[in-house]
């Protein structure tokens, strides 16, 4: 027993563990953050998010869009136009993205530091 209770993200039918998963994915939490500060194109992303390909950023666009965090906005103009932006349910995760890169900011050298002593330990 896990012990959260209702809602318990341990749960395999929990609509809490769908949720976590979700923002577990290696891509989501970068994305989002790039979207945090309005709405952006696709072209713009790529150039603000380092190491990720088109196809995985489309396929994460899309998989946020599908989970109703991010929406996307097709403008009826020549050349095409397609900008990006959080949702309102998307924006409520700019606070635990903010402290979750505040806390990778204080502490990644030391997690850094643990994986470099823990291969040398090998």
């Amino acid at each position: 027993m896990s012990g959260f209770g209702p809602g318990d993200p341990f749960l395999a039918d929990c609509p809490a563990r769908l949720a976590v998963e979700l923002i577990a994915d290696k891509w989501t939490v970068v994305v989002l953050a790039g979207l945090s500060r309005g709405p952006v194109r696709h072209g713009e992303l790529i150039e603000s998010i380092g190491g990720i390909s088109r196809k995985v950023l489309t396929q994460t666009l899309r998989r946020l869009e599908a989970h109703g965090l991010v929406h996307r906005h097709a403008y009826a103009e020549v050349p095409p136009r397609v900008e990006y932006e959080l949702t309102p349910l998307g924006a409520t995760l700019t606070e635990p993205i903010r402290a979750l890169t505040e806390w990778a900011k204080a502490n990644g050298e030391a997690v850094l530091a643990a994986l470099d002593a823990g291969e040398r330990a090998l």
